[in-house]
């Protein structure tokens, strides 16, 4: 598919991935019927599954991941913070770019960007899809610090928390409140 669509032009490619979000989730055991134990081998067998389509890309395709946390009538899927995942994904998974959902409190804290590999950028999606709330100019700049301890500001961006990818049915806001 990589290929395919390379040939076809494509040279900035986005996984939108679920799967991390809810490994994280204080409910995951119960919602993939494990422990703690089994939640790591799901990491580790979606991290090789990711890694594998990922293998022989060409060299100036662009690959990211968004963990997604759902985005359906301004509501989510799942919490938690990254830290259960940081040392599998961020250290480990071959992509370019991590777009990586903080809009409030149940991303948890930037602690888990200490496990980023040097070859990544980090796309902070301080900024929520979910409300017409403006967000104050001031805590964004303060939060970019924050993660900036862990991430050097030159590999940071900024973003919406879905990462640019919302679908017309995501949101309860309005064209005027956008």
């Amino acid at each position: 598919f990589i290929k395919m669509i390379y040939d076809a032009g494509c040279r900035r490619l986005q996984f939108d991935d679920c799967t991390w979000g809810m490994l994280v989730d204080p409910a995951a055991v119960y919602m993939w019927g494990t422990d703690e134990g089994g939640l790591r081998k799901v990491a580790e067998t979606n991290l090789a599954l990711n890694n594998l389509a990922i293998e022989g890309k060409p060299a100036d395709m662009f690959i990211n991941t968004h963990v997604c946390r759902g985005n359906y009538h301004s509501t989510y899927a799942n919490s938690g913070a990254y830290d259960k995942v940081a040392k599998v994904l961020f250290a480990q998974e071959n992509v370019n770019a991590l777009f990586l959902e903080f809009d409030d409190e149940r991303s948890g804290g930037f602690a888990p960007l200490q496990h980023v590999s040097d070859d990544k950028m980090v796309v902070l999606g301080l900024i929520t899809t979910k409300s017409p709330r403006l967000e104050f100019p001031s805590l964004v700049k303060e939060r970019i610090e924050k993660a900036s301890q862990y991430i050097p500001l030159e590999r940071l961006c900024l973003s919406p928390q879905c990462g640019f990818a919302s679908c017309a049915i995501g949101n309860k806001i309005t064209p005027e409140e956008q």
